[in-house]
């Protein structure tokens, strides 16, 4: 395929000088990006299970006080409602530090390797994989929601 057709837009090109090499490699890390996007996620979501889990225990520290179980109602109460998840932390102590840390670093990486080999151009490696992919004038298999069935 010539190298002007080789992607689905200009957006999506691959900068003059690029290696194949280069274009796999952003691939890859913009991949492991994609990756860290859903763990940051699902740290989201075990910060909001375990907020509203430490909530539900407030219910449960009343019903075994109204069913007279104090002694197991006190251990609820002292020893796990608003207990640490890690030492010292809570679950938006933990979502805090890796947003700040790894997170942000990975993005901050991932973002100037870009931009150094790539003119900060992203996704040329699906961009490509979608033109030859693609079944030229195919309904369906538009490269862009532009182009219509070429």
């Amino acid at each position: 395929m010539p190298k002007q057709e080789r992607s689905v837009d200009a957006e999506h090109s691959r900068p003059a000088g690029v290696s194949d090499t280069t274009v796999e490699a952003l691939g890859e890390l913009s991949e492991a990006l994609e990756k860290i996007h859903r763990v940051r996620g699902h740290l989201y979501s075990a910060h909001q299970l375990v907020g509203g889990a430490d909530l539900t225990l407030d219910r449960v520290v009343r019903l075994l006080r109204e069913a007279g179980h104090d002694d197991m109602a006190d251990r609820v109460e002292h020893e796990l409602l608003g207990r640490n998840v890690l030492p010292g932390r809570w679950t938006f102590q933990v979502v805090e530090e890796f947003d700040d840390g790894y997170y942000a670093t990975f993005q901050d990486i991932e973002r100037d390797t870009r931009e150094r080999l790539a003119g900060g151009r992203r996704h040329i490696y699906e961009a490509e994989m979608k033109q030859r992919r693609r079944t030229h004038g195919l309904p369906g298999h538009e490269a862009t929601p532009e182009t219509g069935a070429e």
